[in-house]
């Protein structure tokens, strides 16, 4: 009998896309340590700084520490969200698959007195570690500020609206609600995504030309539009 048969089948109710924040990779690899752990697990991304402080003195924890900050997706199935398994050539029993070593939450393969069977929801179940979905893809754009002629480029996902983009932005302008935001001529709809808007990411067309993704960088025009709010 496999082990996890006491972690419920059904996964706990998932917030929708639209309401999730957005991190690119970039952003999910600065948090690799002990004290700011965070892994992506398909497609959401967790935060188990708490798990790791719990769990600093278990030796169960070094699989998550040399993982941290990675995309550690192929640990899982994606159809059962679960550890992948495999059938043990000696028991002829269905195992989790851990190569890296068991991990955090992870039953043994036999039974131990010092595990208890009622354990609780396993991390990568638990919608409490969950802070967000890795983007799909991202894309690099520039901000020019018409007022001051700053520029910041910025790396955003492409599943971000244009107000989620504005929040990247604050720590370079505290006033960017100030300003209007516009592209060739026209303003932006701070609710919808740069494709939405008729930002066209051309990415693909770069790379069938050889050429970098930087050579063709959309600017974003901010205009200042009313008294510092």
């Amino acid at each position: 009998m496999l082990w996890s048969a006491r972690f419920s089948s059904s996964d706990p109710t998932v917030t929708g896309p639209a309401q999730m924040k957005f991190f690119t990779p970039a952003e999910v690899s600065a948090h690799n340590t002990r004290d700011d752990l965070w892994v992506c697990v398909l497609g959401r991304v967790l935060d188990l700084t708490e798990l790791a402080q719990k769990n600093k003195d278990e030796a169960l924890l070094l699989p998550l520490l040399e993982s941290a900050g990675k995309d550690i997706s192929h640990w899982f199935d994606p159809e059962t969200k679960d550890v992948c398994l495999f059938v043990d050539q000696v028991t002829q029993c269905r195992r989790y698959y851990t190569p890296r070593g068991r991990f955090v939450d992870v039953p043994p393969p036999g039974p131990r007195s010092d595990w208890a069977c009622e354990h609780s929801t396993p991390w990568w179940r638990d919608q409490r570690y969950c802070i967000g979905l890795l983007s799909h893809k991202t894309r690099f754009i520039r901000v020019v500020n018409t007022l001051t002629g700053q520029e910041q480029r910025l790396e955003v996902c492409s599943e971000e609206t244009l107000a989620a983009i504005l929040d990247r932005y604050l720590p370079y302008n505290n006033h960017a609600h100030s300003y209007t935001w516009r592209h060739a001529g026209s303003d932006l709809d701070m609710g919808a995504t740069l494709e939405e808007n008729g930002i066209h990411d051309d990415d693909h067309l770069l790379h069938q030309l050889g050429l970098h993704d930087d050579a063709l960088c959309p600017a974003l025009l901010l205009h200042f539009t009313d008294d510092l709010s």
